[in-house]
């Protein structure tokens, strides 16, 4: 097998002069430097205006192909910015590049989300909702089946008991979700909507007055829970400003805490996972997602939803 070409910054500074025609006159052309954050693809910050995105090798040139088609769908129906490519091709033989706008502002990580900013995180999710189903499966994107909720637990419950012997995390807090609650919670047939499926902080461009803006790499879409975007969001924002917005959105009892125990047994497992050496996430980011995980919400005592098994 071939090995695939590892982009330097002369590769990107050659193809960002042949896209945007600067640099020809001898001049050095816009500013390139990697994008810090970590992803499948090779990412350059393009003077301030653009991000340059690599693929690496052919299935994720694919992806990104569909993904360019899959943002071209969803853009009218969202009330945030989407990344537009100006410009995309083959970057080497069989890999692909994409020229994309840059969209201003910070993210989640570093802007707090305001009340307004919750405001727009429904109408993603809400947006989301109203892509049709039938046009994302044309475009070749797959359906994702929801995860069990109780084997997420049942991984999370032993996971707090080693959090808990390294004095990380008081495991009797898991005791809320019992197997009982954890089948309420299983998700409904027929539910599937597009999923972006990695709303963390670092995707979600948010400005200084807390507004969201846009969200970035829409790489791992697919039709699936909606919960998982819930899901995302509580780790992004914390539990009361995620479910105040699903709320906000439609989203009844039922997939809401479903997104909160998958985001909270998911937090569990991660960080445990990062202290034996099994996940190489930044730790303080970890620890920042377990803290917002389990921030306490009114909505958290599981109850009887026999009035809500038609929602979605």
């Amino acid at each position: 097998m071939t090995q695939a070409p590892t982009p330097t910054a002369d590769t990107v500074r050659r193809l960002v002069r042949s896209l945007l025609k600067e640099g020809g006159d001898g001049t050095a052309g816009p500013d390139v430097r990697p994008v810090t954050e970590g992803g499948e693809h090779s990412t350059w910050w393009v003077g301030t205006r653009h991000v340059l995105r690599l693929a690496p090798d052919r299935e994720a040139t694919v992806r990104q192909r569909r993904e360019l088609r899959l943002r071209d769908l969803a853009r009218p129906h969202l009330p945030v910015a989407v990344p537009a490519s100006v410009a995309h091709g083959e970057w080497a033989p069989g890999l692909g590049y994409t020229l994309d706008t840059a969209i201003p502002g910070g993210s989640a990580e570093e802007h707090d989300v305001s009340a307004v900013g919750e405001a727009d995180l429904a109408g993603l999710l809400t947006g989301l909702r109203a892509v049709p189903v039938r046009q994302v499966e044309a475009l070749g994107v797959s359906r994702t089946a929801p995860r069990s909720l109780e084997a997420l637990r049942r991984m999370a419950v032993h996971a707090a008991e080693r959090l808990a012997a390294a004095d990380e995390f008081d495991a009797g807090r898991l005791h809320q979700l019992t197997p009982p609650g954890a089948a309420q919670l299983a998700a409904q047939s027929g539910t599937a909507v597009l999923v972006h499926h990695d709303l963390k902080g670092e995707h979600l461009v948010v400005s200084a007055d807390g507004r969201v803006r846009g969200v970035l790499d829409w790489t791992d879409a697919a039709l699936g829970d909606p919960a998982e975007d819930i899901a995302g969001l509580v780790l992004a924002v914390g539990s009361g400003a995620a479910v105040r917005a699903a709320t906000l959105a439609g989203y009844g009892p039922r997939p809401c805490l479903r997104g909160l125990w998958l985001a909270r047994c998911d937090t569990v497992v991660r960080l445990a996972d990062r202290l034996e050496g099994r996940d190489d996430s930044p730790l303080p980011l970890l620890r920042t997602q377990l803290e917002r995980a389990w921030e306490p919400i009114l909505l958290e005592r599981l109850t009887d939803f026999k009035e809500d098994e038609q929602e979605s």
